[in-house]
């Protein structure tokens, strides 16, 4: 990615003094270490009359790649070689735009202590960048950039000179040329510009990214013909991110009209009287609905197979309802912990009795899992690869059979509410997929009617209108009609 950025001078006010205000000396080449690579700034031409200073990003891509593994079940089928063909590395970005704020901090900033005055003045400026993004073709470049106070040239990149006929790309070969702006002001621009144009950021656009984006638009964003389209593209169309920083902006224009600071209009709220209710975290609501339903169903002696760290077993050992309790995992170090975490070693005679932990695998039977009222899968099954799902299904339904089975996991329709969570990728790392209500169901009525149970579907956390609940759990009741029924050799065999 290549930017360029040159100002015209006389000698009471040489070009040179963009040096001073980049905080980059024009007599050397500097590199730069960022996230995404290394950042060089050169000086191709430095004199009173014409002073130019470039931006060259390198970009890794193959390090960006590595860094991007194990983050859920990736997206198009083509994404294993996007990963690797694509523009990054020519194109300017949101790749770009965090390389400007970080190699030219101070001069977004409008500081430069060596020359206090020279921030506030503006410059003969022109910037340029010859592979440009621009989703909307030079029209939507002249919409956002000419409202400022530039000049823009956008020339169409075509697809291929050798074939005129095949059109113009989605590229511009942009030029801005401007009297009257500031250096921290055009940077400021850029910076918010660049990946509104290219509409895609290439890392997680977190809720910092609202306040990167008021600062950042301070003086010019809230005024902006085209406020909306910049906020929202910014901000990677994420709605409630996006409502956000509309609301805040308005507060802006209102402070403004009343010749007002923001605080003295947004008052009304008194953070240290706040009174509103925290929000139950999803695990706990997890725990009480699975809780509530054991407590239902009658079950005294429950299995919490996956049980991790221990944090259901710890809920159940305070009803006295439950007389047995017993938690198995796959993981030792995990079990140490859910050990620790109920201090197995300090409890009453009488309280250790009613709790076991055990090493165990779900997706072998288990003389040891047998004979119990209640078993609980909460948050297991996406973590387990779908071919062998099935072996779950028969250690536990076919084999363990317990009166009653809870099985939780997570609703992929509900995922586009997470605001931090990429669009195409999974809650977590480690989960192999992640269904929506009809495959949870689907699959739910198949083992029920294969090992003669029953099921019904509860949800778990706010239910949705639109997308349904963040957790979805099926309570499986075992049949009357079989509830004294061995398995037979046969259907072993075909489970």
């Amino acid at each position: 990615m290549f930017l360029t950025i040159s100002a015209t001078g006389t000698p009471e006010r040489p070009a040179t003094d963009l040096g001073f205000l980049l905080h980059k000396h024009p007599d050397k080449s500097q590199a730069f270490s960022t996230s995404y690579g290394t950042a060089h700034v050169l000086y191709p031409e430095a004199s009173v009359e014409r002073c130019t200073a470039a931006l060259l990003l390198e970009v890794d891509a193959v390090a960006l790649v590595r860094r991007g593994k194990g983050k859920g079940r990736g997206g198009a089928p083509d994404a294993a070689l996007a990963q690797y063909v694509n523009d990054r590395p020519y194109a300017a970005s949101s790749l770009l735009a965090v390389a400007l704020s970080s190699v030219f901090s101070s001069a977004m900033k409008g500081a430069c202590a060596a020359r206090p005055d020279l921030p506030a003045r503006p410059l003969p400026l022109r910037i340029e960048v010859p592979a440009l993004p621009a989703r909307g073709g030079p029209d939507i470049v002249r919409a956002l950039f000419e409202p400022l106070g530039w000049t823009v040239t956008a020339q169409p990149v075509a697809l291929d000179a050798e074939f005129p006929q095949w059109g113009d790309s989605r590229y511009v070969g942009l030029v801005l040329e401007s009297a009257e702006l500031t250096l921290a002001e055009a940077l400021r621009h850029l910076y918010v510009l660049l990946p509104v144009l290219d509409d895609a950021k290439h890392y997680w656009v977190a809720p910092d990214e609202v306040d990167k984006l008021l600062r950042a638009g301070e003086g010019w964003l809230p005024d902006h013909p085209e406020h909306r389209l910049i906020t929202s593209r910014y901000l990677s169309r994420r709605w409630s991110l996006t409502r956000q920083a509309m609301e805040r902006l308005e507060l802006v224009r209102l402070a403004e009209a009343d010749d007002s600071e923001v605080e003295e209009i947004d008052n009304a709220v008194d953070e240290s009287t706040d009174t509103e209710e925290k929000p139950v975290p999803l695990a706990v609501q997890r725990r009480d609905a699975i809780i509530a339903a054991l407590q239902a169903s009658g079950a005294a002696r429950v299995l919490d197979l996956g049980c991790g760290q221990g944090q259901l077993v710890q809920a159940l050992l305070k009803d006295v309802r439950f007389t047995e309790i017993v938690g198995v995992d796959v993981s030792v170090r995990a079990l140490t912990i859910a050990a620790r975490r109920l201090k197995l070693d300090r409890l009453g005679e009488r309280q250790a009795s009613r709790v076991t932990l055990f090493q165990g695998s779900l997706a072998y039977t288990d003389k040891r899992l047998k004979g119990y009222d209640a078993a609980v899968l909460s948050e297991v099954i996406e973590h387990l690869d779908l071919p062998r799902l099935p072996a779950l299904e028969y250690a536990v339904f076919g084999s363990a059979r317990p009166r009653t089975v809870l099985v939780t996991t997570p609703n992929v329709e509900y995922n586009v509410r997470w605001e931090t969570l990429p669009a195409g990728h999974s809650r977590h790392g480690d989960h192999r997929f992640e269904w929506t209500r009809e495959e949870f169901r689907a699959w739910a009525r198949r083992v029920a009617e294969r090992h003669g149970y029953d099921v019904e579907f509860t949800p778990v956390g706010p239910d949705d209108s639109e997308v349904g609940p963040p957790t979805q759990m099926a309570v499986f009741s075992m049949a009357s009609a079989h509830s004294n029924t061995p398995t037979t050799a046969k259907e072993e065999k075909a489970a």
